[in-house]
């Protein structure tokens, strides 16, 4: 064990001293049998927790809600929000549980949460629990984005519980304990300014500035300088989405954090055929979240932050509304700078800028119209610098003559830079993955593990942490669905 391991957590929890209508106080879970699924020694390692406490008993029993620790919070955290663009005045933590927060070794602190702990004041007649499959999802996607490089909440552990959920079937329950920034989101902030809290507004705000820009403390407008830093964070972070095919499925304004990390890994999946209108959620029916539009989402979330904080951005309101609206008004430029760099990086261009992307949206064009996998066709794409090993790349499509056209004018774009040819595929490689989670693949580990078999989610789970890497052994990962495997919706599992 590492010395500075502790053998149980040690808990610092700042939210408790906030107004307590955000959050109500939850007992332990009763009747849990908790039992392990996985641990994340990595991560336990970073938080200065021992993994030998978490695999222990009491270890397990916190993990599963059933037992809370010394010093932990055990709170469920109250919030609203936009669902599908529908006004929620009252949402929550229904089938989850803030554990605690934990300042790691690195000296970030952060959040421990349950989900699928068991009811809450919140569960609006739900049962509060989480079937594993959910579970498992959530676990996968996580440490995928983060092996990725994309901020996201992380995956601690996992457990069952003994107990059998009701679903359309039943299934086992389990809880899924994950680590996050924070988990204060953007239906935090409209569930007090919906109830014109205004101390209690100006109390979290301070709290997120001290949390995620503690450098903005003593600004004249610290307030502003949050709505600013969290419009300029989900830009990237939707940028970010974009360049690896990733639609989150659930784009609520209570899935949305001040962290800018991704959460709340629903029924989340990764493109394989390039369609900027691929919807996977069994709920979204029209289309709201699909890939294309999660920019424009995430400015309307944006949005409804900006109206939360009027009360606290000036005393005037007039001014007030002119702040958000300039602040807001400068998502579009960062969005389309954040998302050339990481698609100018993607085809090989160093310093993308909005010049870039034309070309950009020209390949994608060709890849939509001839149905072509996201992914493999990013990644291959290196492998055409030299025109004598083209073949990988160009094997993708089905018509020869405008994909080799395109790859004339990238070969010229890419070699007025000056890098070699070596330096331009070694920069591709780190931009473009080998390995995503795909979703058959996901659905396999998943329905193995309601036989009692977890092979297929250790082994999915052991190829994603090196996603940019590739593997003799883990070809089979690589490929996209075949005819008869593909997955076509995701489901929620609440």
């Amino acid at each position: 064990m590492p010395e500075h391991a502790q053998s149980t957590p040690h808990f610092d929890n700042s939210y408790l001293s906030l107004p307590d209508i955000l959050f109500k106080s939850q007992p332990p879970a009763k009747g849990h049998q908790p039992k392990l699924i996985a641990i994340n020694d990595g991560l336990a390692e970073v938080l200065g927790l021992s993994a030998d406490w978490l695999r222990s008993d009491e270890g397990l029993a916190a993990l599963s809600g059933s037992q809370l620790p010394k010093g932990a919070a055990g709170v469920a955290l109250g919030y609203a929000g936009h669902q599908f663009g529908n006004w929620a005045p009252q949402l929550g933590d229904g089938r989850a549980m803030l554990l605690g927060e934990v300042v790691g070794t690195d000296g970030r602190r952060r959040d421990i949460h349950l989900k699928g702990s068991g009811r809450t004041v919140y569960s609006r007649g739900g049962d509060g629990k989480a079937p594993l499959g959910p579970v498992l999802r959530e676990y996968i996607m996580c440490e995928a984005m983060h092996a990725l490089g994309v901020p996201t909440s992380r995956a601690l552990g996992a457990v069952l519980t003994g107990e059998t959920v009701y679903r359309e079937t039943p299934l086992p329950g389990a809880v899924f304990a994950r680590v996050a920034s924070s988990h204060i989101r953007v239906g935090t902030f409209q569930y007090l300014y919906a109830r014109d809290e205004t101390n209690a507004l100006r109390a979290l705000a301070d709290h997120a500035v001290a949390r995620h820009i503690p450098e903005a403390a003593e600004a004249n407008n610290p307030s502003l300088l949050l709505l600013e830093n969290v419009i300029e964070k989900q830009a990237s972070l939707v940028a970010h989405w974009m360049s690896l095919g990733f639609i989150h499925g659930v784009m609520n304004t209570d899935n949305m954090t001040i962290s800018g990390e991704t959460i709340d890994y629903g029924p989340c999946a990764f493109m394989e055929a390039y369609n900027p209108a691929q919807v996977f959620s069994s709920i979204d029916y029209f289309g709201r979240y699909a890939y294309s539009n999660q920019p424009q989402i995430a400015q309307w979330n944006l949005a409804q932050l900006a109206q939360s904080l009027l009360p606290i951005l000036s005393d005037d309101q007039d001014d007030a509304l002119k702040l958000a609206q300039a602040a807001l008004d400068e998502f579009p430029d960062m969005f389309e700078n954040a998302y050339a760099k990481r698609m100018g990086a993607k085809i090989g261009i160093e310093h993308a800028t909005a010049d870039d992307l034309p070309m950009v949206q020209e390949l994608l064009k060709l890849m939509h119209t001839q149905d072509v996998d996201f992914t493999l066709s990013f990644r291959r794409l290196s492998d055409a610098l030299d025109k004598d090993k083209e073949t990988s790349f160009l094997g993708l499509f089905g018509k020869s003559d405008p994909i080799e056209q395109w790859l004339q004018k990238w070969r010229v774009r890419v070699h007025e830079q000056s890098l070699s040819e070596d330096e331009i595929r070694a920069a591709m490689d780190v931009a473009n993955p080998v390995y995503i989670p795909r979703n058959h693949r996901v659905e396999e580990a998943i329905h193995a593990a309601h036989e009692g078999n977890l092979s297929a989610f250790t082994n999915l789970n052991a190829v994603l942490v090196d996603p940019f890497t590739k593997r003799d052994d883990a070809a089979g990962f690589e490929q996209p669905a075949a005819r008869g495997e593909q997955v076509h919706q995701t489901f929620c599992g609440t």
